[in-house]
């Protein structure tokens, strides 16, 4: 799993650079070839992506810096890590349902039955390191929540599958 993620780190990586690198320069010096730069919306469009891009780039080679020195073995096998897969249960509502944990770049809206949530988030913070049975309050914008851990999957009990 995070290998998988270094792949899609770095292969945004090598996309931003190109665009960086030969994209870019083009409309810039398409941009300059039309006078006034002052006054010059596509120039200034331009130099704001690019300087967006670099941004990224730093950004997302900082993460897999952090991430390289992350080791699955480090991973705990019987609570909520990285990429686990938890099922939790409101203890008010009694309604089920899925998250899987992940780092915020990661959050996409898959067609899997669990809903991907920031490690970073409050939700991922309340439910980081918790085991089954366990009892988690969350505050959130929209009020306080508790939640029942009801079962865990960690990256390794997902990779054997």
């Amino acid at each position: 799993m995070i290998e998988a993620l270094k792949q899609r780190l770095q292969s945004e990586v090598e996309r931003l650079n190109h665009e960086i690198s030969f994209v870019l320069p083009k409309e810039i010096e398409k941009a300059r070839a039309h006078g006034d730069l002052r006054e010059n919306s596509e120039y200034k469009a331009a130099l704001e992506r690019q300087q967006f891009a670099q941004a990224r780039v730093h950004h997302l080679r900082l993460r897999l810096a952090k991430l390289s020195d992350v080791r699955e073995q480090d991973i705990p096998r019987d609570r909520v890590g990285f990429g686990s897969r938890v099922t939790v249960e409101d203890v008010d509502t009694k309604k089920k349902e899925i998250y899987a944990l992940t780092l915020g770049e990661f959050i996409e809206g898959e067609d899997g039955e669990e809903m991907p949530v920031s490690m970073a988030s409050p939700l991922g913070k309340a439910l980081l390191g918790g085991k089954v049975g366990q009892k988690v309050d969350i505050t959130l914008p929209m009020g306080k929540r508790k939640l029942k851990i009801v079962s865990v999957a960690t990256v390794h009990d997902l990779a054997g599958s």
